[in-house]
């Protein structure tokens, strides 16, 4: 892939590049439309891989806080189109690399020397460049290394950047910008975490410690000294991406093997620490040679406070879900009913939570499922395209829940997916001994 030579960093800049990419969008409308006047033939589908393309092309050039959001988009698979799903997906592990000598000059600032001479092996090559940063191969004292060098201006540019994809954000969801406000601020939260890369490694020392007793898996060790607020020297695991691993494994045992350490990893966190690994793409796991699965990206970290746990986790409870009374109390803490609703809003959003959250929660409910199920699948991505297509979703103002349900549900929706993709069959309840560790 061809590397880029420059970023755009000031605001004009990249306000410019969003702007060419609103234009091709209108001429998209534009054709779309006028073909529809006309009685022409008309592809909606089209349309939205136009859109899409366009839309992904533009945030590509700018890098940082908007491909992230691009990146987090394309795992609303039950939600948004799939051209936009599809398109947006490339952001998690496929982004052009910055050049080498920009790669350099970066590591420079803040390392006080170049990589070459830091290291005693460096690889100016990119292994990896996504939407925040981009990881070389290097070694030092003996030890293979991962190194993890931020892309420049991305940390100055995360509050223009989030306002100029809003509008794209808001369309896509059909939001009410004003009653947003409080989901765009989780994310520009998160987004300025994780350009915090001391924080990071810090984060991720803590989390590695605590889950290191879990069976299956591997984790980097961390070289603080190594490291800073925007560098990051880690272990290089040897390893191929989940994505990878799915296209060629035939191994349904170790497929079930992987897919088990995933869900344990992740049920530890919930239940245990209160905080999670919030980015749950293909691109931050490894399946190592010897079979064991690696994490090797904790930017992402949410905590998960109590006030959420709780009633989050008893909507996915049978007795919670049959009990009307103690479901609409539960909803309400989780502000998916508001004051202000109508009866008929009421009604029309505790029904369709249920929905949801029934679906959403019957994974959590069983001893065992079965991921390779298309038919789950189906049923998830078809409650989003039915209460998609409902009158009343233009009617009634959709911005609903606590903003923790925005990196939550995208924890749960991407793990759910890659153990999909992996036809993964887990023991939900297979080592409670993890939980109560």
């Amino acid at each position: 892939m061809k590397s880029v030579e420059r970023i755009p960093v000031n605001k004009i800049q990249r306000s410019a590049s969003i702007i060419k990419a609103g234009v091709k969008v209108g001429g998209n409308y534009l054709s779309y439309y006028g073909g529809k006047a006309l009685n022409m033939p008309v592809d909606k589908e089209k349309l939205d891989k136009n859109n899409a393309s366009d839309i992904y092309d533009s945030l590509k050039e700018l890098k940082g806080s908007a491909l992230k959001v691009a990146q987090m988009l394309s795992m609303e698979k039950s939600i948004l189109p799939a051209a936009y799903s599809k398109e947006f997906s490339q952001a998690q592990y496929s982004a052009p690399p910055l050049s080498a000598p920009l790669i350099r000059n970066t590591f420079k600032k803040y390392m006080g020397q170049t990589p070459e001479n830091f290291y005693d092996e460096f690889d100016a090559r990119s292994y990896q460049a996504a939407s925040i940063g981009q990881v070389h191969k290097a070694k030092k004292e003996g030890k293979n290394l991962a190194v993890k060098i931020q892309y420049p201006g991305v940390a100055d540019s995360i509050s223009s950047d989030l306002a100029l994809v809003k509008p794209i954000a808001l369309r896509l969801f059909k939001l009410n910008a004003k009653d947003s406000e409080k989901y765009f601020k989780e994310v520009e939260e998160k987004l300025l975490e994780e350009v915090q890369y001391e924080l990071e490694v810090d984060r991720s020392i803590e989390i590695t410690h605590a889950c290191q007793h879990l069976p299956n898996m591997v984790f980097p060790t961390y070289y603080k000294d190594w490291s800073s607020d925007r560098i990051i020297t880690m272990d290089w695991l040897d390893g191929i991406h989940i994505s990878e691993f799915t296209k060629t494994n035939t191994d349904q045992e170790l497929a079930n093997k992987i897919g088990q350490s995933l869900w344990d990893f992740y049920m530890y966190q919930n239940h245990n620490l209160r905080m999670i690994h919030a980015d749950p793409h293909p691109g931050n796991f490894l399946i190592t040679p010897d079979g064991k699965l690696g994490v090797i990206d904790f930017g992402c970290i949410k905590e998960i406070p109590e006030e959420f746990y709780e009633p989050y986790f008893e909507l996915t409870e049978l007795a919670c879900l049959n009990d009307q009374m103690r479901f609409v109390k539960n909803i309400s803490k989780l502000e998916i009913l508001r004051e202000d609703d109508s009866e008929e809003e009421k009604e029309f959003f505790t029904g369709m939570f249920h929905d949801m959250l029934s679906t959403l929660g019957l994974p959590l409910r069983a001893e065992k499922h079965d991921f390779s199920d298309k038919g789950y699948f189906d049923k998830l991505s078809g409650l989003g395209e039915k209460y998609r297509k409902l009158p009343e979703i233009k009617q009634y103002n959709m911005n609903r829940g606590s903003r923790h349900f925005l990196y939550m549900n995208r924890t749960i929706f991407g793990l759910y997916s890659i153990l999909h993709d992996l036809g993964a069959t887990i023991n939900t309840n297979q080592h409670p001994e993890l939980i109560n560790a």
